[in-house]
């Protein structure tokens, strides 16, 4: 059993939608607060695409690393340390942008927001969409009987 079709098609999903709120969200951001609404709707897509990222290649190297056990330990190590690095990152991207004049702040919540959204959405049409069986093959045990 892999999930690594349906892992890498979100990554390509979430690429083409942190493109296009990209764009939107520094267009509309431009039109509502300048060169700062712009650079916070841009920076928001990037994040967000980097935070859904983490999360889709740290399940994918998990899956290859113990080739497809869920229950291995170091399977959870890795995605725990995927998002573990994910939080320190977001936390980074906090203190880094806390308070700067060169962006919106409301534009780039909004666009975080936008884009949380959609990739939830894209989480759930990819696993809709996956031939992952989740059922393994029955198990054919051959027992003796009792002839007496």
């Amino acid at each position: 059993m892999t999930a690594v079709p349906m892992f890498t098609k979100i990554l390509k999903a979430g690429a083409i939608l942190a493109v296009v709120v990209a764009v939107l969200s520094a267009g509309v951001g431009y039109l509502v607060a300048g060169m700062p609404g712009l650079w916070g709707g841009v920076i928001g897509a990037a994040a967000s695409f980097v935070f859904l990222g983490f999360t889709a290649a740290s399940i994918i190297v998990a899956f290859r690393v113990t080739k497809g056990d869920l229950l291995n330990p170091v399977f959870f190590g890795i995605v725990l340390g995927g998002w573990l690095l994910k939080l320190g990152a977001f936390l980074l991207l906090l203190i880094l942008f806390a308070g700067q004049s060169f962006l919106d702040p409301y534009v780039l919540l909004v666009t975080i927001i936008v884009s949380v959204l959609g990739s939830l959405v894209i989480d759930g049409w990819a696993f809709m969409n996956s031939r992952v069986p989740y059922v393994d093959e029955p198990r054919v045990e051959t027992s003796q009987s009792d002839e007496s």
